[in-house]
């Protein structure tokens, strides 16, 4: 199960660290920013989409790539100690329970476009495939050699998420107009763990972000939708992956549905973050093309504040939910409301390392044509314009 934050140091005779701080603790903390490596750079050897997510070990030392198809798993010099490739789906943003060992990621498996290129990219049949979506879940203590298979290798179950695909597969009626998708969902992506809405410490929940299209046309897509799972129910349903017969153990929906009025965006939100020393929830987005709203790149939800159920704006027939509060934080829109940064950072990977320091992915393309992620330490800055700015 996921343990409670809390700040443990502990000496570490790895990469000069001295002291390593266990990922996010309950009471911010600033780890040895001195010893901290300022890039941490990798590639992906096997052609593949950009950098998805990251997340960072420091207290044993070692960081992790989601690679779409692919997960790596470095030391804090980018070496490459393991890796779990062969995925014919869209592995997400990721998060890592330091304590348990455990790492989460968000997974799709879509029969459209995205889906499509994946295959194509990877030399795979295009064949009709079923829509899945999971949480899937690597034990990254097993993850000690390269090339581990992702079905067979031991490293690696999925929890199916059957709400998600009523999301994405549903139609629903705003007003006179029938449209795709409910809540313009495309499936799932931001994902993050951390204390209960409202809290600051205590049990650790899973939280995945409803991904939204980006859409001019309706309405009922200015909400971000996170779904909350408790990882204790989740562990229930865990079960090996086959991705030529997908299987459909897990929970008949999320624990709760939580909404953010962010304004529209492309995908929704690409990467979710928990950061104990605000206390916010880092959200980090293509911006969205709605005139009405200011499209900043990121976000910042309040965590310290509890969910208000309200009227959803926008929603033909009316209907109510859990809405989650934006932080006094980043440029003010006063028409929308919305608050939030145009700094455009951490789409392809953010991760909080405590007392206001950060790992941000920067994404790029070798001239041989192998995705690289460049992940450089930041700290919190938290002006109108800017967020964070680099530690060089």
């Amino acid at each position: 199960m996921l343990m409670k934050w809390s700040c443990l140091q502990k000496p570490v005779g790895f990469f000069l660290l001295g002291v390593a701080l266990i990922c996010h603790p309950t009471k911010a903390q600033t780890p040895s920013i001195d010893t901290l490596p300022r890039r941490i750079y990798v590639e992906n050897s096997e052609k593949s989409s950009h950098v998805q997510g990251v997340a960072i070990d420091l207290q044993r030392g070692h960081a992790y790539f989601s690679f779409t198809t692919k997960l790596i798993k470095t030391d804090l010099k980018g070496n490459i100690l393991a890796s779990v490739p062969g995925l014919t789906c869209h592995l997400g943003c990721i998060d890592l329970d330091p304590v348990s060992g455990k790492l989460y990621g968000s997974i799709e498996y879509k029969d459209d476009a995205i889906g499509r290129g994946i295959l194509k990219q990877m030399g795979r049949e295009l064949g009709k495939r079923e829509n899945t979506f999971y949480i899937g879940i690597f034990d990254t203590k097993k993850m000690t050699r390269e090339n581990i298979d992702a079905e067979t290798g031991g490293v690696m179950t999925t929890v199916f998420l059957p709400d998600v695909v009523k999301f994405y597969e549903d139609t629903v009626t705003v007003g006179q107009r029938r449209m795709a998708h409910r809540f313009g969902c495309s499936g799932i992506d931001g994902l993050s763990i951390g204390p209960q809405w409202g809290k600051t410490d205590g049990k650790l929940y899973v939280n995945v972000d409803a991904a939204i299209y980006g859409d001019l046309q309706r309405e009922d897509n200015d909400y971000q939708v996170i779904l909350q799972y408790d990882p204790d129910k989740l562990e229930r349903y865990a079960t090996a992956l086959d991705q030529a017969k997908p299987h459909h153990n897990g929970p008949k929906k999320a624990d709760a549905y939580y909404y953010v009025y962010t304004g529209n965006t492309e995908f929704g939100i690409q990467n979710l973050e928990y950061d104990a020393h605000n206390h916010y929830w880092l959200a980090a987005v293509y911006k969205g093309k709605k005139p009405q709203f200011p499209n900043y790149s990121l976000f910042a939800i309040d965590g310290t504040r509890k969910p208000v159920k309200q009227t959803l704006r926008g929603f033909v027939p009316k209907q109510k939910g859990r809405v989650l509060t934006l932080a006094e934080a980043g440029s003010h829109h006063v028409e929308s409301g919305v608050r939030g940064w145009p700094q455009a950072i951490g789409t392809t990977g953010i991760e909080s390392i405590g007392g206001g320091y950060y790992y941000i992915s920067h994404n790029g393309r070798t001239k041989d044509g192998r995705e690289y992620c460049d992940l450089r330490l930041y700290r919190w800055v938290g002006t109108a314009d800017r967020a964070f700015e680099e530690v060089r």
